[in-house]
């Protein structure tokens, strides 16, 4: 029966229909939904990993045990995975492997606006590249088969659009693939230099295999039209295409590595005007130049930044531009913000009260770097905070370590913080870290995480210990402190940025947004008792604003946290119950 999918959804449908047995990930938008939707097949195993990396080698692991498998990640993860990556290419697989990663033009939930495309290339790997969700159901079955017949993984490259997006698919029934049998075989497996020399002749004859293939296989198809303009181009620019001039000539690519040249130059030669439509960087076009296909318009006409849309297609290439608004143009600008209740909103108002440098990491609060909170310093990558506060007090020394502090998530402790906290304390530095624990991995939709007690397919199982991970790491002085609690915070943060040596807070209260937390009922202003000096309005609670000469408070978002009370010295500020009562 047909029906609409979202495109994270259909890749989960996917690998279920091709027999997928092992799913192994870490949440990342836009990538996340794929393997939760996969949890929900009976038929595959699927887990939460500690980070991208532990995820890749598991799932290695599980295709050279004999089973079809898969991860998942966003473009940034996959830096994680890289170091696996590149080996995995020489190894590679017994039963297949594909590894999904899901890049971000546009920046919607991202740090930077990578390429995966170059990953492919670097590590000479094959990838696939869906245009819709029916392309997602597709090409998993595709990148198995591709993987299988030349020993290889192969890279799944989805965008935020077809992620987050939904189209007609048709679901079928699963193909099973029993378990592979394995045979010990060193010389294929075991990377150490002698046996690499010999696989990485093989990775280029499998190159020159897989560019044979890119020649031939109906993944990538010309669709002729109109001869005087055609474009070539993939995945999600392709409808951008299709809806800009449908009556174009377009060479569809679904094999974005290796890139057919011959199939290229054929249909170069096919049309008088030729176009390359593709976001990020010039990967296909400058292929083209390469082999000596002329291109008539690309980059230079669309740029290197941001997501591409319709509307930018058309007007780049002379089409007839359609009126209305597209995503992502003369849209008002509506920056995130820290939700009613979050756990990290005290801490933040905590410490930019103190004027601490924060060297801050990857996750929901992140939005404490905004206005009118404006806590963070510094932002990188997963894990950076800490080791980047032990590189900034060592080379500042001083009384540095006294007037800063790192501040990561459960999560992101987990999955890349403590080897920066080994790092300080094996190398006699002193910095303050903060782990912020709201019993959740937060940002990506509440997932389960190594300290939560439940994995990915809510299973109970022993719930990790931040406090014993950080003494285990040589740290002697940890502190858990309710992040609501403003002066108890603010005084145990004094004393751990006093002492002479490494400690580490951690803020627990779960996230306001959980199933199970309840909430009070919200507050409410005593019109007589409020100066309307604003001290409330400094912790940035979307709840409250400033109306008629005086503090609102929005009885729809309020969940009576209680944190605005606390910053009220008139007492204007009361829980609505009470106020009825």
């Amino acid at each position: 029966m047909k029906q609409l999918m979202l495109g994270n959804q259909a890749v989960a449908r996917g690998l279920f229909e091709a027999g997928c047995r092992f799913v192994s990930s870490y949440p990342g938008t836009p990538s996340t939904e794929i393997s939760e939707y996969a949890s929900e097949y009976d038929e595959i195993y699927a887990e939460w990993a500690p980070n991208e990396k532990v995820a890749m080698e598991a799932t290695l692991g599980a295709a050279i045990g004999g089973a079809r498998s898969f991860c998942a990640m966003k473009h940034v993860g996959l830096n994680v995975a890289a170091d696996p990556l590149f080996t995995a290419s020489y190894t590679g697989v017994n039963a297949g492997m594909v590894i999904g990663v899901a890049d971000d033009p546009g920046m919607h939930s991202s740090q930077n606006e990578q390429d995966s495309r170059h990953y492919a290339i670097a590590a000479k790997l094959p990838m696939v590249e869906p245009a819709d969700s029916k392309d997602c159901i597709d090409l998993v079955a595709a990148a198995y088969e591709i993987s299988e017949t030349f020993d290889t993984p192969v890279i799944f490259r989805t965008c935020t659009r077809i992620a987050h997006s939904q189209s007609i698919v048709e679901p079928k029934e699963r193909t099973e693939y029993p378990l592979k049998a394995y045979e010990k075989n060193p010389k294929k497996y075991v990377m150490m230099p002698a046996n690499a020399v010999g696989r990485h002749v093989f990775v280029e004859e499998r190159m020159k295999k897989l560019a044979e293939f890119a020649e031939t296989t109906p993944l990538n198809r010309v669709e002729m039209g109109d001869a005087e303009v055609g474009f070539i181009t993939s995945g999600t620019c392709y409808q951008y295409v299709k809806e800009a001039f449908p009556a174009a000539s377009v060479l569809k690519l679904g094999l974005v590595n290796p890139l057919p040249a011959k199939l290229i130059r054929d249909f170069a030669a096919k049309v008088k005007t030729l176009y390359v439509v593709e976001e990020h960087d010039p990967v296909i076009e400058t292929f083209c130049r390469a082999n000596g296909v002329r291109v008539d318009g690309g980059k230079d006409r669309l740029g290197l930044c941001g997501e591409y849309s319709q509307r930018m297609v058309a007007k780049a290439f002379g089409g007839e531009v359609p009126g209305g608004l597209s995503f992502g143009e003369a849209v008002p600008v509506r920056p995130p913000v820290l939700c009613p209740g979050c756990p990290h909103r005290g801490l933040f108002y905590t410490l930019h009260k103190l004027g601490v440098m924060v060297s801050g990491d990857i996750g929901c609060y992140t939005l404490g770097a905004l206005p009118p909170l404006g806590a963070l310093d510094t932002t990188v990558c997963m894990g950076a905070s800490i080791s980047g506060l032990h590189g900034f007090n060592t080379a500042r020394g001083g009384d540095s370590a006294q007037k800063s502090v790192a501040v990561i998530g459960d999560s992101t402790f987990m999955h890349s913080g403590i080897t920066g906290l080994i790092d300080i304390t094996y190398n006699r530095g002193n910095s303050t870290v903060i782990v912020l624990d709201n019993s959740i991995t937060g940002m990506t939709g509440h997932q389960q995480n190594p300290t939560t007690g439940l994995t990915l397919k809510n299973q109970p199982t022993p719930q990790v210990s931040i406090e014993k991970i950080c003494e285990a790491a040589g740290v002697r002085r940890v502190r858990v402190v309710d992040p609501n609690e403003l002066r108890e915070l603010e005084a145990v943060i004094k004393e751990e940025l006093a002492a002479d040596e490494p400690s580490v807070i951690v803020t627990r209260r779960p996230c306001a947004l959980l199933k199970y937390v309840k909430h009070n009922p919200p507050l409410t202003v005593d019109v007589e008792k409020c100066k309307n000096c604003k001290a409330c309005m400094r912790i940035g609670c979307p709840a409250i604003s400033a109306a008629e000469g005086h503090v609102t408070v929005d009885q729809t978002l309020c969940v009576g946290c209680g944190l605005c009370e606390k910053m009220c010295a008139f007492g204007a500020l009361k829980s609505s119950a009470e106020v009825q009562g």
